[in-house]
């Protein structure tokens, strides 16, 4: 509706855009436009003059039922015959917008395949899901990644961790740990469960890459598992250990670029030279590449796959990171301003108003199923989503098993479950083909339009990676519905069939917003 509105003023005006804003004074009307004032420097020509003759032009529009300019603004009231045809095309069963031109690689979550999900990584995979159900929803074409961090010196670690652990607990041997080292009853776990598939004499440092592959491969089935239980699911895993024959050529042309130099027996990157702090090791001492170097294979090989547009969701541990890469994507002759990188901020919970208790199984933080087993999926979804992802979370778990308007999970479904029962106590049928002509209740009106705004909340919030915008959206129209529905009687009405029309609009936009942040609607409460 609103794109449908912006192009014709577009081809009446004569522009090639038109800023279209919704008042938040209703009276003020459906949209309002500030064009007038934007052509005043060109016309040469006050902007209230120029709002005056654009209204003239665009009044005898059936579109609109009144055209008003205020202060330069030009104020436009949809007519009830133009509402009424878009909410026959909104109720239509397939709204999926056109395809657009653009691919996308998104890779989000990646977490150290070392240990179980925690709390942190549930925050950017929760958003990268539904990142990728809006934007497809939009047209967008989305590939969807998880980088396997599986070379280095953190799978070498979980190999001794595991060695270790197997010593002490199972062969009962004295052992020494090093100052860091993987810790948590997993590990046991894990020991254990290498004792049974290989045997004791697994316990032996000769075999610390073979316990370090196997840990790897159980906890990136976990991963997997934990994210499948709130609905995520990824279109392909790539493995940094399989990257890792391409460094050679990739080393190669870096040097021929002259990104690297040579310094204290160390392969240095140039990366000051593209706007870094300072210039980063790839290679150490010892002749083995870097976590960076890892990084710059993996995103060689994302740019040779020619997407369009690349998009990383990294925690914010990670900013110093964003420079450097941008520098590698540079040298090595990609475009680096097609590299998006948006940072997920940490999460604080709490317990009834004491922190949330660390996980004894991970040792030192908290599992994310562990989470999603006290709050659910959807709770845990539409939390993590309600504010923007560069800033901090903090919530109370217990707020959520409220049964009001401060559970927002609930006060959405509470909504769309109120719709579903007037449908099923109604003896009005299809409501599809009722017309909406001649409908007087102002307020129904009201909510008509603000239910059909989620085409336009779902634009703005993938364009602007804001996806509070659609909870905060679902919210207010679940608030905008409760306080029609307290307000005015439906059924037995003289409006019913047209009112109930309305709520199935509502119902639509509930269910279509509720499923793109992974959310399946209730229509029984």
């Amino acid at each position: 509706m609103h794109q449908c509105i912006k192009q014709l003023l577009q081809d009446i005006i004569g522009v090639d855009e038109i800023i279209l804003e919704t008042p938040k004074n209703k009276e003020y009307g459906h949209f309002a436009t500030p064009v007038a004032f934007s052509l005043a420097k060109t016309l040469k020509q006050p902007p209230i003059a120029i709002a005056q003759e654009i209204a003239k032009k665009i009044s005898s529009e059936d579109t609109f039922e009144k055209v008003d300019v205020l202060n330069g603004y030009i104020n436009l009231t949809l007519s009830d015959k133009f509402l009424d045809s878009q909410v026959a095309n909104f109720l239509k069963p397939s709204k999926i917008s056109s395809p657009k031109k653009q691919k996308i690689l998104l890779e989000y979550v990646s977490a150290n395949p070392t240990g179980p999900l925690h709390i942190g990584h549930a925050r950017g995979a929760v958003f990268g899901d539904s990142l990728t159900k809006i934007g497809r929803y939009l047209g967008y074409d989305i590939t969807t990644e998880y980088y396997i961090n599986d070379a280095g010196a953190q799978i070498s670690m979980l190999g001794l961790s595991i060695l270790l652990a197997g010593q002490e607990y199972i062969l009962k041997q004295r052992v020494t740990y090093p100052e860091n080292y993987y810790k948590g009853e997993y590990i046991i776990d894990i020991a254990q469960l290498a004792a049974q598939h290989f045997g004791l004499d697994i316990f032996d440092e000769k075999n610390l890459q073979i316990l370090g592959n196997f840990g790897k491969d159980l906890m990136l089935k976990e991963i997997q598992e934990n994210l499948q239980e709130v609905g995520i699911y990824f279109d392909s895993f790539v493995s940094e250990q399989s990257l890792y024959q391409e460094w050679n050529d990739i080393f190669g042309k870096l040097q021929k670029n002259k990104a690297v130099y040579e310094k204290d027996g160390k392969s240095w990157l140039n990366s000051q030279e593209k706007g870094d702090e300072k210039d980063r090791v790839i290679i150490r001492e010892n002749k083995e590449p870097t976590y960076l170097a890892g990084d710059i294979i993996y995103h060689h090989d994302k740019f040779i796959r020619h997407y369009d547009h690349y998009i990383n969701i990294w925690g914010a541990d990670h900013h110093g990171y964003i420079n450097r890469i941008k520098a590698s994507l540079e040298f090595l002759n990609f475009d680096s301003k097609k590299l998006e990188i948006i940072l997920a901020q940490m999460v604080s919970l709490l317990k009834g108003g004491e922190p949330y208790k660390m996980s004894k199984r991970a040792g030192n933080f908290i599992l994310m199923k562990d989470v999603t087993k006290d709050i659910g999926s959807d709770s845990l979804r539409f939390i993590f989503l309600s504010k923007k992802l560069d800033t901090a979370l903090e919530f109370d778990v217990n707020d959520l098993d409220k049964q009001d308007s401060s559970n927002p999970v609930f006060y959405i479904n509470y909504a769309n479950a109120r719709i579903h029962t007037l449908f099923e106590k109604t003896a009005q049928q299809n409501f599809d083909s009722t017309s909406l002509l001649g409908l007087k209740n102002q307020s129904a009106k009201n909510l008509l339009f603000q239910a059909m705004q989620i085409q336009k909340v779902l634009e703005n919030a993938f364009e602007e990676r804001a996806l509070q915008k659609v909870c905060e959206y679902l919210k207010n129209l679940a608030a905008d519905f409760h306080s029609f529905y307290n307000a005015h009687k439906i059924l037995g009405s003289s409006e019913e069939i047209q009112i109930l029309k309305i709520c199935k609009v509502v119902s639509t936009s509930l269910t279509l917003g509720l499923s793109l942040l992974g959310i399946k609607a209730k229509i029984k409460m």
